[in-house]
């Protein structure tokens, strides 16, 4: 066990360090839940005290569906980044030293939700200027969810790029999938607003959960089902991933 948090640190830092040659791509990440935090958040304002808001501040329940939107398309990308080492030779030289295999993969994961981290603390900033009203405990545990969204798509986006290993195959893949995932989440808009027959095939999806559990907590709700549940599907799905990831990647060494 200490070998491998030895071994996951120096690869997060070595990760880390590579991303903060180019700060640039962090605030990158930033462009598009900025454009819905300054110009599609105001057009909910009239929706305040409908059933789907309550009495509920616009931005209380619009801002933790953009935290997810963040984790979901802030990590989904960076199996590009694993591709070119494939390519170059890097992960090749990396699996002939003493380094362990779950720490290659875990130390990247790790260096993907800190910026991650970074980028969510900079948009609740702004939202908080903008307006927002939202308990510091309820925000916190928000953090917990949104990391775990952002381990869960990092993790899968190595898992495809190890098995796809081209980006021309990687990028349409990675569309295909994240744009009904994120209709499918309540993002935007609380599924409340749906009919029925898309509120069902969307409990399926496990980020809509996640939605639901923090637009609980930014309204101070803790032990509301949601939160529970929120947790305990990410929580699964994170495992997974990681454990197939881990998987591929120790089969790919042999």
């Amino acid at each position: 066990m200490l070998k491998l948090l030895k071994d996951t640190s120096l690869i997060f830092f070595r990760s880390l360090q590579i991303t903060l040659r180019n700060p640039v791509w962090i605030l990158f990440g930033l462009f598009q839940p900025l454009c819905f935090l300054l110009l599609f958040a105001p057009l909910l304002e009239k929706l305040t005290n409908t059933p789907a808001f309550g009495s509920n501040n616009s931005l209380t329940v619009f801002t933790p569906g953009l935290l997810i939107m963040i984790a979901l398309y802030g990590t989904s990308f960076v199996g590009f980044a694993l591709i070119d080492d494939i390519r170059s030779g890097v992960i090749e030289r990396l699996r002939v030293t003493p380094i362990t295999r779950e720490a290659i993969l875990l130390g990247r994961v790790l260096r993907d939700i800190t910026v991650l981290a970074v980028q969510a603390t900079f948009l609740l900033m702004l939202a908080w200027l903008l307006g927002l009203s939202a308990p510091l405990g309820g925000v916190l545990l928000s953090y917990g969810l949104v990391l775990l969204v952002g381990f869960t798509m990092s993790t899968a986006s190595y898992c495809a790029a190890m098995v796809l290993q081209s980006e021309d195959a990687l990028a349409p893949m990675i569309n295909f999938f994240l744009l009904p995932i994120q209709l499918l989440a309540g993002i935007t808009l609380p599924l409340s607003l749906a009919p029925l027959w898309l509120q069902r095939i969307a409990f399926f999806n496990p980020f809509s959960h996640a939605v639901s559990a923090a637009r609980a907590l930014f309204i101070g709700d803790y032990f509301n089902a949601s939160v529970i549940g929120g947790f305990a599907a990410m929580l699964s799905v994170a495992s997974i991933t990681f454990y197939c990831a881990t998987r591929l990647f120790k089969k790919s060494a042999e």
